[in-house]
């Protein structure tokens, strides 16, 4: 028998709420309660939720900047037989959250490691939404910067499945103008803001009449938001070899939206068809 397994600890991997403190579960507070060392990303915002709840454990930080310098120090707590719990500063650790190299590290030693499932923002802003979940792909934070950001955009616009965002208040604006130009103005989609919160907001609508509401109203622009983006829809493949070469040179000169709606006037064929067509193209 490996008696070094059976006195490690257990590494439980807890969801705490996304705003609402209500949405904690009854198991989630047992186990803060009991276990000798919580490693949490920001330690006073932690502190916070389990003050309200009376708990009083150790605390341990654990974040993006340190989570594979500390991780040696919390399998030496796991292995000699104490029990650990990893939460995010909101939701389920490692969705857009640090906790992926302790998970990994705590596996790789056998240790045992439990979830304990929660809120999460994506799946509460894909309940809600409108479109189809059946299949989705979660994106997370598109990257900062401007030149590539639509570059990953670009490369997703073909994507069938429903898209899910994470954004933040300093790039909503830009965030969806990005993405009605390189998916284009009528492409549907839903903007959550706040999940859980008091002011909470969920609206859909083209991206285009998104881009309007939230620029046009700052109260709109504040928070923590998931944009929920209608997958791209299927594509046609009956484009002729003739029309493909004349769209890829428009293409190469114009932005997407003139190029098509020139080659529509060329061809005869639809706007909206020669848009996807297009879009297909870039991505390639």
């Amino acid at each position: 028998m490996d008696m070094s397994r059976k006195k490690s600890g257990v590494l439980y991997v807890v969801a705490t709420p996304i705003g609402n403190l209500d949405d904690i579960s009854l198991r989630a507070l047992e186990v803060l309660k009991a276990v000798s060392l919580i490693a949490a990303e920001d330690t006073r915002h932690s502190r916070k939720l389990l003050a309200h709840y009376g708990i009083a454990g150790r605390m341990f930080a654990l974040h993006e900047h340190n989570e594979q310098k500390v991780t040696d120090k919390l399998l030496k707590t796991l292995l000699g037989g104490d029990d650990v719990a990893l939460v995010s500063d909101a939701g389920t650790p490692l969705v857009s959250d640090p906790g992926f190299y302790l998970v990994r590290a705590a596996r790789q030693a056998g240790i045992r490691v439990a979830p304990l499932p929660g809120p999460s923002a994506c799946i509460a802003a894909l309940s809600v939404a409108g479109l189809p979940t059946d299949r989705f792909v979660f994106e997370g934070f598109l990257p900062v910067r401007a030149a590539a950001r639509s570059q990953r955009l670009r490369e997703l616009a073909t994507e069938m499945r429903t898209l899910v965002f994470y954004e933040s208040s300093h790039r909503i604006c830009e965030c969806l103008t990005d993405m009605a130009e390189c998916m284009g103005s009528d492409r549907q989609a839903t903007v959550a803001r706040e999940l859980t919160k008091t002011f909470e907001t969920i609206r859909d609508g083209t991206l285009a009449e998104l881009v309007d509401w939230v620029q046009a109203d700052s109260n709109q622009q504040k928070g923590e938001f998931v944009v929920v983006l209608q997958g791209a829809p299927a594509r046609d493949s009956d484009i002729d070899e003739a029309t493909e070469q004349a769209l890829t040179v428009l293409i190469a000169e114009l932005p997407l939206k003139q190029a098509a709606s020139l080659a529509a006037k060329i061809t005869g064929l639809p706007k909206n068809r020669l848009y996807e067509a297009g879009l297909v193209i870039k991505g390639k």
